[in-house]
């Protein structure tokens, strides 16, 4: 039995899109948007580049570790992961199919990430609409959530709490 060596940049999108983001399971790592770049090596290196979703990101080392298992098990030779600060991760580089996977799953997809520039002055921050309802009728309960990059809602209509995916 061969193995084929040879990794297109489509071939490990492809496979790495079958790799789950640790905090959030139920969309991949190539769907969060936190795998910028892939390539094969002349060297047959494969190499991957990576953007946290913040700096301090908990998740890193296991994700590194999972993109490292999901492409030996593929057969590539040599990996290496690298890491990319800038530019910074941002929750617009969630495709639309994956924000309502986090819908579905239960979770609020992130809005519009503010883009920087002049802060707009506005009465108050609109409401999230319930993942189970559908509702905008909630109620924020907690700024963080299971992880730092979610808020903790409460829905007054169907009265389930529920994340929010914070638009950054």
């Amino acid at each position: 039995m061969t193995t084929d060596t040879t990794f297109s940049r489509e071939r490990i999108f492809e496979i790495l899109s079958e790799v789950p983001d640790p905090e959030v399971p139920v969309i991949s790592v190539v769907e969060l948007g936190i795998v910028r770049d892939a390539s094969q090596r002349a060297d047959g290196t494969v190499e991957i580049t990576i953007t946290p979703t913040y700096s301090g990101c908990p998740a890193m080392f296991e994700i590194e570790r999972d993109i490292r298992t999901a492409l030996e098990q593929a057969g590539a030779p040599a990996i290496e992961v690298k890491t990319k600060l800038s530019p910074a991760w941002t929750t617009d580089w969630i495709p639309e199919e994956a924000r309502e996977k986090l819908r579905r799953y239960g979770i609020a997809p992130p809005g519009k990430a503010d883009t920087g520039g002049l802060v707009t002055l506005v009465r108050a921050k609109p409401p999230v609409q319930c993942p189970w309802c559908g509702s905008t009728n909630t109620t924020l309960k907690s700024e963080f959530g299971s992880t730092a990059c979610k808020a903790i809602h409460v829905c007054n209509t169907c009265r389930q709490p529920f994340d929010e995916f914070k638009a950054f």
